[in-house]
């Protein structure tokens, strides 16, 4: 930059000091948060090895039991195991997270911050002091534990006004809900970029009516649309072993995205006793690429003499998903998923 224009921009940064000069404590992107399923972590990022942007808004939204929360919980899992020092705020409006859930899934509940705000205001006001205090802890010195926010959900949540007409016995519809929701992220989403917190927000989605074509919609108005950067529909079917149902089979399409392609989707297993399969999903995509060959209900791997069932590759999925498997994998996800590919 030439004297002058930073001449000029020092001059600004007397005048306002939320004016950056050379871009200093800029909100900049510096990763990913593995979600614990490489294809979760392909349709959100375009590799494998990705996942949630790791200093952004990142939304899951669905209908009932599609999984928004096994979804959020494993990316909290994965953090907490990835940064030691770490740490989470968990906003549950539903009043549906417990400690034991938590542990039963391998979270260390002691670095989870549990909460239950009322209303949309709450919410607010709480994650932006939090945030204040977050920030004036740190030094350049002395660098901060890495912290997440997760809002759980946003659907659920009402406005101080709401509550109030409730108490006060009005039956009438909150009109404010939507500005609200817009004026909460329009505060929180700079300050969570420069303070490098990711926040994971689950929401609910609806049928939109009299559209020409049945359309889904995601719930609060256009507040959350334009502050996430990325954005995931998800929908289900079951899994049947017999008569059981043992889980759903989950399709993620992304609704919105600045770091992959939108529209793109995967399909995921969430099992009932096991979770969020890690795994689920590769065979598929590499037989669909041409790195592994199908014939029939089998499939063979490269330097591999005989082929087996997908059963048996998800029993024992290191052993046939190689390095060299898994850089050809990583390759054709790039070109798949990724922008400017």
């Amino acid at each position: 930059m030439s004297d002058f224009f930073r001449n000029l921009a020092d001059e600004v940064k007397d005048i306002d000091s939320s004016i950056l000069a050379d871009g200093e404590n800029a909100a900049e992107f510096s990763g990913y948060i593995d979600t614990g399923c490489f294809m979760l972590n392909a349709v959100l990022s375009g590799s494998i090895y990705g996942g949630v942007p790791n200093n952004k808004v990142t939304a899951f939204a669905g209908e009932p039991a599609t999984g928004k929360t096994f979804f959020v919980l494993s990316a909290v899992r994965e953090f907490l195991d990835a940064n030691p020092k770490s740490g989470v705020v968990y906003y549950d409006t539903e009043a549906a997270v417990t400690k034991q859930m938590m542990e039963d899934r391998g979270i260390d509940v002691n670095r989870v911050i549990l909460a239950e705000p009322e209303t949309i205001e709450s919410f607010r006001t709480h994650s932006l002091k939090f945030l204040d205090k977050y920030m004036a802890a740190g030094t350049k010195e002395d660098d901060m534990p890495p912290m997440m926010m997760v809002l759980d959900s946003l659907g659920m949540m009402s406005t101080n006004k709401e509550m109030q007409d409730s108490h006060d016995g009005k039956d009438v519809r909150d009109m404010t809900k939507a500005q609200v929701i817009k004026g909460t992220f329009r505060t929180l989403t700079l300050k969570l970029a420069r303070a490098k917190v990711p926040l994971l927000i689950t929401n609910h989605i609806y049928q939109v009516v009299g559209s020409y074509v049945p359309t889904q919609d995601m719930g609060g108005g256009s507040g959350l649309k334009y502050a996430a950067s990325t954005i995931a529909f998800l929908s289900k079917k079951k899994v049947k072993d017999g008569t059981d149902i043992t889980g759903n089979i989950v399709k993620v399409k992304m609704n919105k995205s600045r770091l992959s392609k939108e529209n793109a989707q995967v399909e995921l297993l969430l099992d009932y006793k096991n979770g969020l399969s890690k795994w689920y999903g590769m065979l598929e995509f590499a037989e669909s690429k041409g790195i592994v060959e199908k014939t029939g209900p089998r499939y063979k791997f490269p330097d591999e003499i005989s082929s087996v069932f997908a059963k048996h590759v998800y029993e024992k999925p290191e052993e046939y998903f190689t390095d060299s498997i898994m850089e050809k994998i990583e390759e054709a996800v790039k070109q798949e998923f990724k922008y400017g590919q």
